[in-house]
């Protein structure tokens, strides 16, 4: 089985599409891999059920990342985006986080928001190359092995595909 960079430097197609539910599994494996308290599978088949754009990343048919953003009243929301231990720094999370910015851009939302834990700053440096910019906290977001962690809001205003310029 090839590596993660041999996969990504290779002539293999890398795509983006629509979360099925088969995809589930998967999915919620990446997940619980990368987080000490991560999303349920419920949650998940929520997120597809109620129409959330949901995404994955794939590889020779393999998931390798994924994304949840819920949009509404002029805003987008990335609920979820995460990348798999072995194919973070290859440049996988900036496409789908693109990808799902451009989405939110053609449903004609104006703003993009997400929360952040402090900790990840790998994630924090991604969001602040894509034009995010923090706006604010959110006190005790996450459940953490100590209690509760912060989250930092993370905002980025949108081009509608509709607006001139």
């Amino acid at each position: 089985m090839a590596t993660a960079p041999e996969l990504l430097n290779s002539p293999s197609e890398i795509a983006i599409r629509p979360m099925r539910i088969a995809d589930v599994a998967e999915v919620l494996a990446i997940e619980r891999a990368a987080y000490q308290f991560p999303w349920s599978e419920g949650i998940f088949r929520d997120c597809l059920r109620v129409g959330y754009v949901c995404r994955v990343v794939t590889v020779e048919r393999q998931i390798m990342a994924y994304g949840v953003m819920s949009l509404g009243a002029g805003e987008a929301h990335i609920l979820n985006l995460c990348v798999g231990e072995s194919y973070r720094c290859h440049g996988v999370g900036r496409r789908l986080l693109t990808a799902l910015i451009e989405r939110a851009a053609l449903a004609g939302m104006v703003e993009a928001f997400l929360e952040v834990r402090p900790s990840n700053t790998a994630a924090i440096r991604l969001y602040l190359a894509l034009g995010f910019q923090q706006v604010g906290t959110r006190r005790g977001y996450y459940q953490a092995a100590g209690g509760r962690e912060d989250a930092a809001v993370l905002k980025r205003a949108l081009r509608s595909a509709a607006a001139p310029g």
